[in-house]
C-alpha cells in the first residue's frame, strides 16, 4: 500500500497529477483544494488513498496535498452512499475549514450546495460525521456552534489571515475562544485571538 508520493510534478490537472519519483509516473485524482495547493510547484508530495470503483472493479489512487484533506476523503467515504467521487466534488467545493464548521454547525444547506448532494445525504453527512470530527480535531463539544457563531467565526479567521497569521494556529485559537463564549462577535473573537496569536 502507497502511503504517499514525492516527485516531479509532471502533469496537473484541476482533476489530475501525475508525479515523476525516479522516472516512475504515478497518476492520481485529485479534488480543486489539492490543485490549488500544487499549482505552481516544480515538485511535489501528494498522499495517497486508493478506493475501489464499484462499477468495474478497478482501483483508482486519489492524492491529496495534505494528510488532513485525506482524512476527510476517509470521513466522506466511510458515509453510507458516499462513494470517493462524490467525496472528491466534496473536497472540491469546500475547503476543510468550511466542510468541518458546515458539519459542526448542522449547516444543510451549505452541504446541499454541492454538487450531488440533497437533503437526505446532508442529513446523513452531520449524523455520521459530526462526533468523528469533534473526536479527530480533539473539539469539545462546546465548538458546535450555531450558524450565527459560525458566520461571526468566519469573518473572524478572514480577517486573521489577511494580518498574516496561519489558518492552523487561527482555527485553534477562534474554537478555544468560541468553547468560552459561545455567542462571541467577530470585534470580541478578533480582540481574543490577537491575544493568543
Amino acid at each position: 500500500m502507497i502511503d504517499y508520493i514525492s516527485g516531479k510534478l509532471a502533469t496537473l490537472t484541476p482533476t489530475m497529477a501525475v508525479i515523476d519519483n525516479q522516472g516512475i509516473g504515478y497518476a492520481v485524482e485529485i479534488s480543486l483544494q489539492t490543485y490549488d495547493a500544487l499549482n505552481g510547484k516544480g515538485s511535489a508530495t501528494v498522499y495517497v488513498q486508493r478506493q475501489l470503483n464499484p462499477r468495474d472493479g478497478t482501483e483508482v489512487d486519489y492524492g491529496f496535498a495534505t494528510q488532513d484533506e485525506r482524512e476527510l476523503f476517509r470521513q466522506i467515504t466511510s458515509v453510507s452512499g458516499m462513494g470517493a467521487a462524490s467525496a472528491r466534488m466534496v473536497l472540491s467545493s469546500l475547503t476543510a475549514e468550511e466542510f468541518r464548521s458546515a458539519i459542526l454547525s448542522e449547516d444543510i444547506t451549505r452541504l446541499k450546495g454541492v454538487k450531488g448532494i440533497g437533503l437526505k445525504t446532508a442529513q446523513r453527512m452531520v449524523l455520521e460525521l459530526k462526533d468523528k470530527i469533534v473526536k479527530g480535531d480533539g473539539a469539545g463539544a462546546g465548538i458546535l456552534f450555531k450558524a450565527d457563531t459560525s458566520a461571526a467565526a468566519d469573518e473572524a479567521s478572514t480577517a486573521l489571515q489577511m494580518l498574516g497569521f496561519s489558518k492552523p494556529n487561527i482555527n485553534k485559537a477562534v474554537q478555544a475562544i468560541l468553547k468560552e463564549n459561545p455567542s462571541a462577535s467577530v470585534e470580541a473573537i478578533i480582540k481574543a485571538a490577537l491575544q493568543r496569536l
